[in-house]
C-alpha cells in the first residue's frame, strides 16, 4: 500500500468511525491501484482518491410507521449517493435488521466501480433501513414502505437518483415504494427499478443478478478450456439471486447442489429440486427446513451445527462455488476447504461475500475468480434496461433482454481480463475490475472539474 493510500484509509477511519464494511471494501480497491496511480501521476494531482472514497451526499432519517397492533414503531433510512460522474445515482435498497451506515457506505462504494464497468451511463448510490420485513404482514409492509417514502422522494427522480431493489426489497416492496412516490409527486416514470411487468416493470429483471453472475463464471471458465457443463455447482443463500442462478446452471448443464437461508442449508446430491425451491421462498415465503419433508434424500443442516464462524456450504466438495448470500461469508477457513475440496471456480453472486484473506487465497491458487463488482453486477445492468424501456415507454421481450445482460457480462469480464493483463497480473479479475472501474470513474471526475 502507497503512503498516499495509507494516509487515506487513515483519514476514514478518523472521519468514519466504527464502519469496519466500508474500510474493508475502500481498502481492498485502493490497495489494487499502485501500478495504476505508479504510472498515471494526474490521479494523485486530482486528489481523485480522496475525492472518490467520500461520498458526494449522506442522508439519513427516521422512518416512523404503525404497526397492526396500533404501536408506532422507528427505524432508521439511509441514502448515500456516493458518485454522480458517469450518470445519475443507481444502486438498491436494503431493509434488513443489520443495514447500518457502515454496510450502506460499502454498498455504495462497491457501485462506483460496478456500474462503472457495465459500460452503461450510471452513477452510484445504496441504501436502506434496519428494518426486518420477514414476520411482518403486507399493510405493515406497505405502512413502513410509504413512511421511508415521504423522506426519500425529495432525494430521488430517473434523472437523479434511481434506487432497485436488494436484500429485503423485492416486487412487493418496490410497489408500496412506488405508489407512494406516485402520490407525493404526480409523476409516473422510472424513478425505481424492479417495478410489476404491467407498470413499467422489465422481463428479465428478476432474473438478472443470478443469471449474470453464471454468465460471468461462463466466461471465466471458457478463457481456460473449461465449462460448466457437467460442474458440481454449491450455492449459498436462496434469495432471487441464489434461485435464478441454480435455474441458469441447470440450464448450462452444472449440477447445483447446495442453497441455504439464516436459519440452515439444504444438501441435495441429485441436484436442487428449483420448482420446489421457488415455491417455498417465493410462493410460501417459508424456511429452507420445508425442503426436506418432500425430498427425504436431502440434508438440512441447522445454522447451530455449522462449525464455528463458518458456513457448512462451503464444506461440500465442488468443482464451482456461488457466494450469493451475504457479506463475508467465505472466511478463509472455508476457502482451504474449497480448494482442497478441488474448486476450481468461485464466482461471487453477493456483495463482498468473501473476506479479504479468502480472496487472496483465491488469487494465490490461480482459481477462476470473479468478484462481486464484476460477476453481480447483472442486476445493475438490467435495472438501466429498464430505465431505458421507461424512458421509451417500450417493453422488451425476455430474450431481448437476456442477449443484452448476456452480452454485457462478457464484456464486464473482457474489460477486467485485459485490464489485468496490461498491469502484468493475467487471470487477476480482482486487479482488472478495480483498475478498470477506477479508472473510467476518474476520468469522468478530472474531465467534469473540481464539484
Amino acid at each position: 500500500m502507497t503512503p498516499s493510500i495509507a494516509e487515506t484509509m487513515e483519514y476514514l477511519r478518523r472521519s468514519s468511525p466504527a464502519q469496519a464494511e466500508f474500510y474493508q471494501a475502500a481498502e481492498e480497491v485502493l490497495g489494487s491501484l499502485k501500478s495504476l496511480l505508479d504510472r498515471e501521476k494526474r490521479y494523485e494531482q486530482h486528489n481523485i482518491i480522496h475525492r472518490i472514497i467520500e461520498p458526494e451526499r449522506q442522508i439519513f432519517f427516521r422512518v416512523a410507521w404503525v404497526d397492526d397492533r396500533g404501536c408506532v414503531q422507528v427505524n432508521k433510512g439511509y441514502r448515500v449517493e456516493f458518485n454522480s460522474a458517469l450518470g445519475p445515482y443507481k444502486g438498491g435498497l436494503r431493509f434488513h435488521p443489520n443495514v447500518t451506515a457502515g454496510v450502506v457506505k460499502f454498498l455504495g462504494f462497491e457501485q462506483i466501480f460496478k456500474n462503472a464497468l457495465t459500460g452503461l451511463q450510471l452513477g452510484a448510490a445504496k441504501g436502506g433501513a434496519n428494518f426486518d420485513p420477514k414476520g411482518k404482514s403486507d399493510n405493515e409492509i406497505m405502512r413502513f414502505c410509504q413512511s421511508f417514502m415521504n423522506e426519500l422522494f425529495r432525494h430521488i427522480g430517473a434523472t437523479i437518483d434511481v434506487p432497485a431493489g436488494d436484500i429485503g426489497v423485492s416486487r412487493r416492496e418496490i410497489g408500496y415504494l412506488y405508489g407512494q412516490y406516485k402520490r407525493l409527486t404526480g409523476r409516473h416514470e422510472g424513478t425505481l427499478t424492479g417495478k410489476g411487468l404491467s407498470w413499467g416493470g422489465s422481463r428479465g429483471r428478476t432474473e438478472a443478478t443470478g443469471y449474470g453472475v453464471v454468465y460471468f463464471a461462463e466466461n471465466m471458465l471458457a478463457e481456460r478450456g473449461e465449462t460448466l457443463a457437467g460442474k458440481i455447482c454449491t450455492v449459498s443463500g436462496a434469495g432471487k439471486v441464489s434461485i435464478y442462478a441454480v435455474e441458469k446452471l441447470y440450464q448450462m448443464g452444472a449440477k447445483p447442489v447446495t442453497v441455504s437461508d439464516s436459519n440452515g442449508m439444504i444438501y441435495d446430491g441429485r441436484g436442487i429440486d428449483l420448482e420446489l425451491l421457488k415455491r417455498i421462498k417465493e410462493v410460501e415465503r417459508g424456511r429452507l427446513a420445508r425442503y426436506v419433508e418432500e425430498h427425504r434424500g436431502a440434508v438440512y443442516t441447522p445454522v447451530e451445527d455449522y462449525p464455528l464462524g463458518r458456513n457448512s456450504v462451503w464444506s461440500v466438495p465442488c468443482q464451482c462455488a456461488f457466494p450469493c448470500a451475504t457479506e463475508n461469508e467465505l472466511s478463509d477457513e472455508d476457502a482451504r476447504t474449497l480448494l482442497n475440496g478441488g474448486c476450481l471456480c468461485v464466482c461471487e453472486g453477493a456483495n463482498m461475500p468473501s473476506t479479504q484473506a479468502a480472496a487472496d487465497a483465491f488469487l494465490a491458487a490461480g482459481i477462476a475468480y470473479g468478484p462481486a463488482k464484476a460477476a453481480n453486477a447483472g442486476g445493475v445492468a438490467a435495472s438501466q434496461l429498464e430505465m431505458a424501456q421507461n424512458a421509451s415507454m417500450l417493453q422488451w421481450s425476455f430474450e431481448e433482454v437476456d442477449s443484452r445482460l448476456k452480452n454485457i457480462m462478457q464484456t464486464i469480464f473482457r474489460t477486467a481480463s485485459e485490464t489485468a493483463k496490461e498491469f502484468g497480473e493475467p487471470g487477476n479479475l480482482v486487479l482488472g475490475a478495480n483498475i478498470a472501474g477506477f479508472r473510467k470513474v476518474a476520468d469522468a471526475m478530472i474531465d467534469q472539474g473540481v464539484v
